[in-house]
C-alpha cells in the first residue's frame, strides 16, 4: 500500500513542487494539499494521510500551530520545510518541540546540488518517517496512534553482542559519546535532561544537523538541562558535566596527547557522507579511551555509527542502542544491534538514567 501524503504551503508553486517529486515515487501517493495550516488541520482530520510534509511561515495559521494541534488530536508523522538560517533553525527546532519528527531544507539546492539526489532524498525521508506510523514525540516518547499506517519490516533478533578480547566492562568510563539523526533533537533533550549537573565525565553529541542550527540547538540544550551544554570548539579541552555538540557541516574528533586530549574540529574529507558523522568521532574517541568509553547510538536513518561503534568495541568499550519502539527512525540503532554490537538496548526513557547509574 502506497505511503499517503498531505502537502502544506503556501506557495503554490513549492507545493506543485513536492507532489511532483513524491508522486513520481511508486510507493508514495500525494492525496491533497493545503495552503495554510487550518487548512492543514481540516484536511489532516478528513483525508487521515500517513506523511504531512508542512511549511514553517503562512498566512492564516502557521506550520507549528499547526503542527500543536494536529499532534493533539490525531498523531501523524510531519516533515518540516525550513529555511537555514539562524531565525529558521529556531522555527525549525520550534516545531520539533510541538511533534514534528524531521526537517528538510526548503532550498532543494541546499538538500543536494544533484537535482536528482535532492528528490531521492525527500522520498527516502518520507518513507522512512512513514514507517514509524506516528512521530515519537517528548510528550508521548513510546505512543503509536492506532489507525496510523505501518511499513516497519520485521523485527531482527539482534545478534549476541560482541566483546573484545579483555574488555573491561565493569571498569570505570571516563567519556561519553551519543550519536543520532532524525528524531535525535527531541531524543538528546530527552537523555541528557536526566543528567546531574555533576555528572562526572565528558560527553560529545553527533547529531546530524546543519552548520546553521546547531548553535541554536546547543543553546536550546544549554538552556534545559542541569549539565553544561555547548556547540564544540576546535581546540578546547574536555571538562566534565559539558556536553559538547559537533558543529554542522564539520567533524569533531579527538586530538593531543593521550594523558590529556582536547577537541579537534576540522573541515570534512570530500568522500565522508555525514557531516558530523558518529563514525569518525567515534573512531577517535576510541583511540584515546580505550575500555574507557560509552557509546549510545540513538534514534536515526542509515548506519551512521555502526563502524565507530565496531571501533569501540574492539577496543574494550561499552556500546549501547536505543530500541525499536521508541526511535522515530529504527536506522542507526538497528545497524549496530543487528550487528551484534550493543551491549545493551534500552528505551529512549531509560537511557539517561542507565547513564547515571553507569557513569
Amino acid at each position: 500500500m502506497a505511503i499517503r501524503v498531505l502537502v502544506v504551503d503556501d506557495s503554490r508553486f513549492f507545493r506543485r513542487r513536492v507532489t511532483e517529486i513524491l508522486a513520481a515515487d511508486p510507493l508514495i501517493e500525494v492525496i491533497g494539499d493545503a495552503e495554510n495550516g487550518a487548512q492543514a488541520i481540516e484536511q489532516a482530520t478528513r483525508l487521515k494521510p500517513d506523511v504531512i510534509t508542512m511549511d514553517i511561515e503562512m498566512p492564516v495559521m502557521d506550520g507549528i500551530s499547526a503542527v500543536r494541534r494536529i499532534m493533539a488530536r490525531q498523531p501523524v508523522p510531519i516533515l518540516m520545510f525550513s529555511s537555514l538560517t539562524t531565525d529558521g533553525a529556531q522555527a525549525t527546532l520550534d516545531a520539533l518541540d510541538a511533534g514534528a519528527v524531521d526537517f528538510l531544507p526548503k532550498r532543494f539546492e541546499d538538500i543536494s546540488r544533484d537535482r536528482d539526489e535532492a528528490n531521492r532524498l525527500l522520498c527516502q525521508r518520507v518513507r522512512a518517517i512513514a514507517r514509524r506510523g506516528v512521530a515519537t514525540t517528548r510528550h508521548a516518547v513510546n505512543a503509536v496512534a492506532s489507525g496510523a499506517a505501518r511499513a516497519t519490516r520485521p523485527a531482527l533478533a539482534p545478534r549476541p553482542p560482541v566483546h573484545a578480547s579483555g574488555s573491561a566492562h565493569n571498569g570505570p568510563i571516563r567519556i561519553v559519546a551519543i550519536g543520532t539523526s532524525t528524531g535525535g533533537p527531541l531524543a538528546l533533550q530527552e537523555v541528557l535532561t536526566r543528567l546531574p549537573a555533576s555528572f562526572p565525565v565528558p560527553v560529545l553529541l553527533i547529531q546530524h544537523m546543519p552548520s546553521t542550527f546547531t548553535p541554536t540547538f546547543a543553546q536550546r540544550l544549554n538552556n534545559v538541562c542541569a549539565i553544561n551544554v555547548k556547540e564544540a570548539e576546535d581546540g578546547e579541552e574536555l571538562r566534565a558535566g559539558t556536553a559538547y555538540l559537533a558543529p554542522g557541516g564539520r567533524q569533531m574528533m579527538l586530538d593531543g596527547r593521550v594523558a590529556h586530549p582536547v577537541l579537534r574540529v576540522k573541515d570534512s574529507e570530500p568522500n565522508q557522507t555525514y557531516k558530523p558523522s558518529v563514525d569518525v568521532t567515534f573512531a577517535s574517541v576510541a583511540r584515546f579511551f580505550p575500555r574507557e568509553t560509552l557509546a549510545v547510538v540513538l534514534t536515526g536513518m542509515g548506519a551512521d555509527g555502526r563502524s565507530g561503534a565496531d571501533v569501540l568495541k574492539r577496543s574494550g568499550s561499552i556500546v549501547w542502542a536505543q530500541d525499536e519502539q521508541s526511535s522515530v527512525v529504527y536506522g542507526m540503532p538497528a545497524a549496530v544491534a543487528e550487528a551484534g554490537l550493543a551491549d545493551q538496548i534500552l528505551s529512549l526513557k531509560d537511557i539517561g538514567p542507565s547513564l547515571v547509574q553507569r557513569v
